[in-house]
């Protein structure tokens, strides 16, 4: 496929690129009119859940979604348990690969359990306030929701706006050396 002299991959990544463009200024426009002070972590989580190809897209979000889910339940658990103290950060962050990796087993995204569980838990060792802190955390955790939201039906909508396929070439397996 060469339209315009560019690949397959060189369209794709032109179509990203306009899918992340499109979907900031959602995110962007969204959470400032919501008077969100700080939209950089739904911006993040967008760009990580965006995909120019759909079944990428929808993958990165259900991983992103569950390992976001696997942090914050992590991440409250040792709230609710020890509270707001300093030392309970490494060790809910060790619990949170643990359990993303060997129970929950989504690899693709599985670092942002602990991520997540680190965001929930900063925020109340910050304020010295688990209530606090669990607020801004749980705010934070719904930013990266929206994000990956976001950067998911973008990527949908312009799959079918744009519709993308590779030369019938690209496709064929090579017969190099199998004759």
């Amino acid at each position: 496929m060469k339209q315009l002299g560019l690949s397959f991959d060189h369209i794709l990544g032109l179509r990203f690129a306009i899918n992340v463009a499109i979907a900031t200024c959602i995110v962007w426009t969204t959470l400032r009119a919501l008077e969100d002070t700080n939209p950089i972590w739904a911006i993040a989580s967008m760009v990580a859940a965006s995909d120019p190809q759909p079944a990428e897209a929808r993958k990165m979000f259900r991983s992103r979604l569950i390992n976001v889910m696997v942090g914050c339940a992590v991440g409250l658990f040792f709230l609710l348990i020890g509270g707001a103290k300093e030392w309970l950060l490494p060790l809910a962050l060790g619990t949170t690969v643990l359990v993303s990796s060997y129970i929950v087993r989504i690899k693709t995204m599985w670092r942002q359990a602990p991520i997540t569980a680190a965001v929930v838990i900063a925020e109340s060792v910050t304020h010295g306030e688990a209530r606090v802190g669990l607020e801004q955390g749980l705010h934070k955790v719904a930013e990266v929701i929206f994000g990956c939201l976001v950067g998911l039906l973008v990527s949908l909508l312009m799959s079918k706006v744009w519709m993308i396929q590779p030369s019938p070439e690209a496709l064929e397996p090579s017969s190099k050396g199998n004759k």
